[in-house]
């Protein structure tokens, strides 16, 4: 399961990091970071797709919320003993023991 966050979250980090920098013409110097390149390579993405090019990131990022949540549902589903046990401890501490009525 390790990998699989690492290779979820390598790509994400490097297109978000690339995004943020490049939206802000925050460059360092370097070209890739330049908000021109990155104006081109949406303009680009929008004439492949057909769509207007400021559509993009607001799609990306509906994806990226939609693969977070079924990877999420992967891990809890994993780890559901872990996780119903963590949750017991916490209702004991902050409610105390349930009684069950008798039948």
């Amino acid at each position: 399961m390790r990998y699989v966050l690492i290779l979820w979250a390598a790509p994400l980090l490097l297109f978000w990091g690339w995004f943020g920098l490049s939206f802000y013409d925050i460059n360092f110097g370097y070209v890739i970071l330049s908000r021109q390149l990155h104006d081109l390579v949406f303009q680009l993405y929008g004439e492949i797709l057909g769509i207007d090019p400021a559509t993009i990131p607001a799609l990306v990022a509906k994806a990226c919320i939609f693969d977070t949540s079924i990877l999420l549902a992967i891990f809890a589903f994993r780890r559901r003993r872990q996780i119903g046990g963590w949750l017991q401890a916490r209702r004991r501490r902050y409610v105390g023991p349930v009684s069950r009525p008798r039948a």
